[in-house]
């Protein structure tokens, strides 16, 4: 059958261009047409920039390591971080295990642990307090000399002449401010029952620090050296008269006699030991400056030390009730 529309022969003048092949994809070899093309091999992928230029021929490329690599391939990058970037749940626990600072928290806590409305953070604010006090007081040691001449006066030059004298009132006021957090977190610790087993110890441990706290407010408030350091000294010192067995007006002290002479006494009782005499002088001073600075610190950070080593031991923050 003929075409039903023929195209018009050309009028005269230039021949026409033979029609544009329809656009789009290429048709699929036929199965005849195509079998030499579909048995041809594959073009090769163009090869990287580089390979013809440093890997020889018939070679895999391999790439120059860079200087952040190289760095942390040598031994001394080795030698001190023993485990890589905190990315997986290995790395993290790696990460925790192995520093001196993070390892005394454990790798997983409970999720109650984390909760303010139960644990209150006053664990954490009571040590960050003493952080605080171990600096400034440092920075005041600079400036006071722990002698009757000179101990008031210092105490005022502080506030009047010395650059940062801000630093007792942040001081002062973060004594204070610890003596309430480390009443709040026994509380908090009574009240959710984390006394008990297994943590009874660590609880003995916390008391004995809560007695440190206070006896650091105790020496430190006769430092300024003024009226009312003196005699609130004075009065808290008497009471150490009635101290069981070591006051000698408390009680079994008049038992602890040989031949009837009574072995404790006013000029060696507990009140003699904490004054460094008989009364309120330059000893007691030094005596509470020593106290306050070195000795009761000092006992106060390896009793925090082994108060956290505990917590993690005895299988972290105890849950709620």
């Amino acid at each position: 059958m003929a075409d039903q529309n023929p195209t018009p022969p050309p009028t005269g003048g230039a021949p026409q261009p033979p029609p544009r092949p329809p656009a789009g994809p290429p048709a699929a070899p036929t199965a005849a047409a195509g079998g030499a093309a579909a048995a041809a091999p594959a073009a090769k992928p163009a090869a990287k920039k580089d390979e013809g230029r440093i890997a020889p021929p018939g070679k895999t490329y391999v790439p120059r390591p860079g200087l952040m690599d190289q760095i942390k391939d040598s031994q001394i990058w080795r030698s001190i971080f023993r485990h890589g970037y905190p990315n997986t749940v290995r790395n993290r626990s790696l990460a925790v295990l192995s520093n001196v600072f993070l390892h005394l928290h454990p790798v997983n806590v409970r999720t109650s642990g984390l909760r303010l409305s139960f644990t209150w953070c006053m664990g954490g604010l009571t040590f960050f307090l003493f952080l605080v006090e171990v600096i400034t007081g440092v920075l005041l040691m600079f400036y006071y000399r722990p002698t009757g001449e000179y101990a008031y006066r210092d105490i005022i030059a502080m506030g009047e002449h010395v650059p940062m004298g801000i630093m007792r009132e942040i001081h002062r006021w973060a004594a204070h401010a610890m003596v309430i957090t480390v009443w709040l977190h026994m509380f908090r610790v009574f009240m959710t029952g984390s006394y008990k087993p297994p943590r009874e110890f660590n609880w003995n441990i916390g008391v004995i620090l809560l007695v440190l706290t206070l006896l650091l407010s105790f020496t430190g408030y006769l430092l300024p050296w003024d009226q009312l350091a003196i005699w609130a000294i004075t009065v808290g010192a008497n009471m150490a008269r009635a101290t069981p067995i070591a006051g000698y007006e408390g009680p079994l002290a008049a038992l602890i006699t040989i031949d009837d002479v009574k072995l404790v006494h006013a000029g060696d009782d507990a009140r003699f030991a904490l004054l460094g005499g008989r009364f309120v002088g330059e000893a007691t001073l030094l005596r509470f400056y020593v106290l306050h600075c070195i000795f009761i610190p000092l006992v106060a950070t390896i009793l925090m030390a082994v108060h956290f080593w505990r917590i993690r031991k005895d299988g972290g923050i105890s849950g709620p009730l």
